[in-house]
């Protein structure tokens, strides 16, 4: 049977021993944030996209075009019918395309994928928008048959128009202003790095070096 000093050392050499084998592990704990870990799972909506004025115009573009289809859809008889299945096709396509636009930048879904311009994106879609919801706004009320539900999507068509064409006027600002900014840091970049050339006489030396050669070569 051990003693108490040996049952005390032996404890001592078992905790050296896991604080060293606890050290040297390379399944050591992690601090990052759950969130962070679960990729969708951090998902969360942004309410500062959606009180800002961007954000309101593209809730108004979703629920104009949805109404705008809701009551072409309830027209059961037509003749003739060409200008209500362009605008129908038309409200359709505005409702799919700005929804998820709105939950990609709701969501700051677009920050994962930078490839993508979304500025210009958003730009293309509201400029499309604007041209065709007016088209299909204008042909309808050209070709309607005066009933309550025509007469309803040619008032909600044309706001949608409206909604469209302020949202593209900002797209447009903040388009140029997002290329106003990308031409600054490349200025400042190139300004950056023809200093470091500049202070650093050993790569002005090189390249005197490389341009006797190719003219020699030449």
């Amino acid at each position: 049977m051990r003693s108490g000093e040996e049952l005390d050392g032996f404890e001592g050499e078992a905790s050296s021993t896991s604080m060293i084998s606890g050290a040297s592990s390379p399944y050591q704990p992690t601090t990052e944030p759950v969130s962070q870990r679960r990729g969708l799972a951090g998902l969360r909506c942004d309410p500062d996209y959606l009180r800002g004025t961007l954000g309101r115009l593209k809730v108004a573009q979703v629920i104009l075009a949805l109404i705008a289809f809701v009551c072409i859809e309830t027209i059961m008889e037509c003749a003739p019918c060409e200008g209500l299945y362009f605008f129908e096709f038309v409200s359709c396509s505005a409702l799919v395309v700005t929804g998820v636009l709105l939950m990609m930048f709701s969501l700051n879904l677009h920050t994962r994928i930078p490839q993508i311009n979304w500025n210009l994106t958003d730009l293309v879609n509201t400029g499309l928008s604007t041209f065709f919801f007016f088209i299909a706004s204008i042909v309808l009320a050209a070709l309607n048959h005066k009933t309550g539900a025509e007469i309803a999507a040619v008032i909600f068509g044309f706001l949608a128009t409206a909604a469209y064409a302020v949202n593209a006027f900002l797209a447009v600002q903040k388009w140029r202003a997002s290329v106003r900014q990308q031409s600054t840091s490349d200025y400042i970049r190139a300004r950056t790095e023809s200093r470091d050339v500049d202070g650093r006489p050993e790569i002005q030396r090189l390249d005197t070096f490389s341009y006797a050669i190719n003219i020699r070569v030449n």
